[in-house]
């Protein structure tokens, strides 16, 4: 049953022996230049993400459209007989010079079954990657959340990401709230470059589903009347991810059911800067609406609650925060002010909305956050793990050297709906920054 699913689901090309490697990697004129071999490869979940994923990645412009090669994994070095699945392309013209991206879409699959795949190049194959669907709801399921990476990737996002593989090596979920790269600034190929070495081995092993930041925009015909903002030419290509989203923002919306989770995301920069709120949190409403999940999830960039002076994001909040509440939704996972905070609304313990930062780039919080936010940190590099079963999800945020920072337990309690409750014990005392703040009194950043 589980070979005729595999053959015979969509997308499928034939039934072939696997073919033998090259393993020749040719070198580019530049360090992140395309070439034949395939890179970038990052894999991300389905909609049902039990029964399928799907797979991005990367070459020089090819003469035809990729494959994708997939079989259920096993212990011999023989591959046996393997599905294939056509790619579709798209070309994208860089300052590394011309790169196509693909995209394969499979589905068909059994759930909480080990697969292996890899993609192709021109006369040329990448390496067998494992990856696991999900398993029915209710099963323990781990997942990873990191907030904005942005800058340094290589250099100082990279540890945070490992760190947060070796505290959770059983993660199969790994969410990103925005700001991937800084973007806009003529670098863009090298920075997603960056962003795609610093996620190593994690990006095609496990079901990655970012948000997109306003870093993943830039300004069109800025400091003149057109000025305007515009997704990024990488964002599409970059990930294969649901066509699900709301009709005003196709690309940078979606959901996917994860063993027993319902994931949500937003994107706050449209919501805010291109007159989308509303539109977004009707759609919103309708997904939410429909989750039969025990536990639902909403990813978005701008925190509704901003932590930095002078951010409005009313906007987004007064059009999404009902929703939210109305469909008693858990957690609401941010970035953007490069800091770490946690609250609830007024008079609730949930959601819990909650912003932090992976990245080197930090800034300081405002008065209003230090007074509304319980823990708050600033000059800390974070990630977050989250592990969730049938009967609970308990959240803790880790420091760049996996200690615990914050942590709390949310418990399903029959018709009593949820509790919730801090975890104190073990927790390292709060961050702050160590500059002082400037004589005028205006500098919010504490590390460049």
């Amino acid at each position: 049953m589980l070979l005729a699913a595999l053959w015979g689901a969509a997308g499928t090309v034939g039934a072939v022996p696997a073919a033998e490697p090259n393993t020749q990697v040719p070198a580019g004129s530049r360090h992140y230049a395309a070439t034949a071999f395939p890179d970038r490869v990052v894999a991300s979940p389905a909609q049902d993400a039990s029964t399928g994923f799907a797979v991005a990645w990367r070459t020089a412009p090819l003469p035809q459209a990729p494959l994708l090669e997939l079989t259920v994994a096993g212990d011999s070095p023989d591959m046996g007989q393997v599905r294939q699945v056509r790619a579709s392309s798209q070309n994208l013209q860089t300052e590394n010079g011309d790169s196509q991206h693909h995209r394969a879409l499979i589905d068909g699959l059994q759930p909480d079954t080990l697969y292996a795949y890899r993609v192709q190049g021109q006369g040329t194959w990448g390496a067998w990657q494992h990856f696991r669907t999900a398993a029915a709801a209710g099963q323990p399921l781990t997942l990873l959340y990191f907030g904005d990476t942005q800058n340094k990737n290589l250099s100082h996002v990279s540890r945070v990401i490992r760190q947060g593989w070796q505290t959770a090596p059983d993660a199969r979920l790994a969410l990103f709230a925005g700001d991937l790269v800084s973007g806009g600034d003529g670098e863009d190929d090298n920075e997603w470059g960056e962003w795609f070495a610093a996620g190593g081995w994690l990006l095609p092993g496990m079901a990655v589903a970012p948000a997109a930041g306003n870093h993943e925009y830039f300004e069109e015909f800025e400091d003149t009347p057109q000025e305007r903002r515009v997704l990024g030419k990488h964002w599409p290509v970059s990930f294969a991810l649901p066509a699900n989203g709301a009709k005003a923002t196709p690309s940078t919306t979606y959901w996917f059911d994860y063993q027993g989770v319902r994931v949500v995301v937003l994107d706050g920069t449209s919501a805010l800067d291109l007159g989308t709120a509303t539109a977004q949190a009707d759609w919103l409403e309708g997904v939410l609406g429909g989750s039969t999940q025990p536990w639902n999830i909403v990813v978005v960039h701008q925190p509704l609650y901003p932590l930095r002076a002078e951010r409005d994001t009313s906007v987004l909040a007064e059009q999404v925060r009902p929703v939210l509440q109305r469909h008693k939704v858990d957690l609401v996972l941010q970035g953007h002010d490069h800091t770490y905070g946690r609250r609830a609304d007024e008079g609730a313990s949930l959601p819990q909305y909650i912003s932090s930062v992976a990245g080197p780039k930090q800034y300081r919080l405002s008065p209003q956050a230090r007074a509304t936010m319980r823990p708050t940190a600033e000059d800390t590099q974070l990630f977050q793990v989250l592990r969730v079963d049938d009967q609970q999800l308990r959240y803790e945020a880790r420091t760049a050297t996996g200690r615990l920072y914050d942590a709390f337990l949310i418990r399903r309690d029959g018709a009593a709906g949820k509790r919730f409750s801090e975890i104190s014990e073990g927790r390292i005392p709060q961050r702050d920054c160590p500059r002082p703040v400037s004589p005028k009194g205006r500098d919010d950043r504490c590390w460049e």
